[in-house]
């Protein structure tokens, strides 16, 4: 790497951004400066649902995941803390018109180590007393995947980084890249400017106002999305495990003492903001909409207290997968934005990955698809399911 004030500048405290530090460090980076306009997960993944699991139609997807469960399983020895990791295991609804597919998915990942099983239709009634199960074509169980807590697992990696000798500056907007002919040579805050070797833009929905600074095309959007969090009635029996049902398009995972998270989930209407303005709590008719469809599935959860309500930011690439890595004809710069839905899951995957990357100058070949330069190749990724569904 060229001699700069510093070697990597990771902006963007989130998920992969504070991961990509935590493992430039490791791999033995001298100077690494992480810097946020706010505090670790201040943005999108901070009001993430933080669901673990591997059910995903892409193979290098579920292979990632795969390896993102087995990290979270052992991430108290990567990083110092457990980062809230529950290992509960992931229940998979499947509509009757996806059951083909679901099995061809459940062989997919079983040949790729993951540990999930198609549940036969005669042990419903005992593994899920709690479900009414009409118009539901299969169920799909993960049994090592569960759930974290996004704040934790964040802030675990930014103090990793910073007793491991790494420099974070919370608090601190970065106003542009700094850019000299085909090169990114740094950051420019609203006092001085920073030189560096190399730059990660890890700013979430704030990705493409960054690489717009130099004059860099990041196709995202910033997609508005709510998410509420009940308190159910005790001693009724409820599922144990996140659980996505695409039947009624929600999701949810416990949250402990008697809390469950309650979110949308494919298909469903996106909604298009600014991410420096935007309505920061949920709508009401979305909250009672939500109510009344957990409720229809699961009648146990009916007489549930809502206790928080509220919206947040899913940064939304054109095929709903991230753009990691370097682009052709660019030095200095790498993409690590547009999570997609899919950020906190995978996102420190993403990270050891891009570190990989940035020190090496090499990553697996199936890895080089994620970065940007698959739009102009054509070759964007295909999903199964559409929408945030892959």
């Amino acid at each position: 790497m060229a001699e700069a004030s510093y070697d990597v500048i990771v902006v963007g405290a989130g998920i992969i951004g504070a991961s990509t530090a935590h493992f430039l460090k490791k791999k033995g980076v001298d100077r690494v400066l992480l810097i946020d306009r706010g505090d670790p997960a201040s943005g999108g993944t901070g009001k993430s649902a933080a669901i673990v699991r591997s059910y995903y139609s892409i193979p290098v997807m579920a292979r990632l995941a795969k390896e993102a469960v087995q990290l979270f399983h052992n991430l108290e020895a990567e990083i110092g803390v457990d980062g809230g990791f529950h290992a509960t295991g992931f229940t998979q609804l499947v509509p009757p018109d996806w059951v083909d597919t679901a099995k061809e998915l459940v062989a997919m990942h079983q040949s790729l180590g993951i540990d999930t099983d198609f549940v036969e239709e005669s042990e419903w009634a005992k593994r899920f007393p709690w479900l009414e199960s009409d118009g539901i074509g299969a169920i799909v169980v993960e049994n090592s995947s569960g759930y974290a807590d996004p704040v934790q697992t964040t802030e675990g990696f930014v103090s990793a980084f910073t007793k491991a000798g790494g420099e974070f500056r919370p608090r601190t907007p970065v106003r542009a890249l700094a850019r000299t002919g085909d090169r990114i040579t740094g950051i420019i805050l609203e006092d001085e400017s920073i030189a560096s070797g190399a730059v990660v833009n890890a700013t979430g929905p704030w990705s493409t106002f960054l690489a717009a600074s130099a004059e860099l095309d990041l196709p995202m959007r910033a997609v508005r999305e709510q998410d509420t969090v009940w308190e159910v009635v005790p001693g009724r029996e409820l599922p144990t495990t996140p659980v996505s049902n695409p039947i009624e398009a929600t999701y949810m995972r416990p949250m402990g003492e008697g809390r469950w998270l309650f979110g949308r989930g494919y298909p469903k209407p996106y909604f298009d903001v600014d991410p420096y303005n935007y309505k920061e709590s949920a709508d009401e008719e979305f909250v009672m909409d939500l109510r009344d469809r957990w409720c229809q599935r699961i009648p146990a959860l009916q007489g549930s207290k809502l206790l928080h309500a509220y919206a947040a930011l899913y940064d939304v690439t054109p095929d709903w997968i991230p753009f990691v890595g370097p682009r052709s004809g660019l030095d200095g710069y790498y993409d690590a934005a547009g999570g997609s839905g899919h950020a906190f899951k995978t996102g420190p995957i993403f990270g050891r990955e891009l570190a990989d990357w940035i020190v090496d100058n090499e990553v697996r070949d199936d890895f080089r698809q994620f970065s940007y330069d698959r739009l102009a190749s054509g070759k964007s990724f295909n999903q199964a399911f559409g929408g945030n569904r892959v």
